[in-house]
């Protein structure tokens, strides 16, 4: 099955390719990697999945965030570069926006890990950092970055 069919395949649908908000690219590429820029929870409509994981947030709804990111991330990965190119996702860096006392950042950070694994089977199985934060951009409740392999 191809990354789409597999996309479709759980029921999930990708959203458009997110426009840097700033003095950025979505996606550098450097010899064979390729560095995506951090992608929000944010859905197909533009509208932000926000607040603190463990306050005004569950760790369901953290792990919502996290899969909208990892959404956002294909997007980018699928428009930008073409999934034929990708050959494996080496790391994911992701940021939860947490309160104080929650240190389930894991588990939220689990939800996009997983997608990335069914959609490039192995070669989604990455690298990663899972890290707390008190602020992230628009009050969203995930972000990711990657690096990835390109044939």
């Amino acid at each position: 099955m191809t990354p789409d069919e597999k996309i479709e395949k759980m029921g999930l649908q990708l959203p458009p390719a997110p426009k840097p908000a700033g003095l950025y690219q979505p996606c550098v590429v450097s010899g064979k990697l390729a560095f995506l820029s951090g992608q929000i929870s944010k859905d197909a409509e533009g509208k932000v999945l926000e607040g603190r994981v463990g306050g005004e947030l569950s760790l369901g709804q953290g792990q919502d965030a996290a899969r909208l990111a990892a959404l956002n991330a294909l997007s980018v990965m699928k428009h930008l570069i073409g999934f034929e190119k990708i050959s494996r996702v080496v790391k994911m860096s992701g940021f939860v926006q947490t309160a104080p006392a929650f240190y389930q950042i894991p588990d939220v950070l689990n939800a996009a890990s997983e997608i990335f694994a069914v959609v490039f089977d192995d070669k989604g199985k990455h690298a990663r950092t899972a890290v707390g934060v008190v602020n992230l951009p628009l009050n969203a409740a995930v972000e990711l970055d990657l690096i990835l392999e390109l044939t």
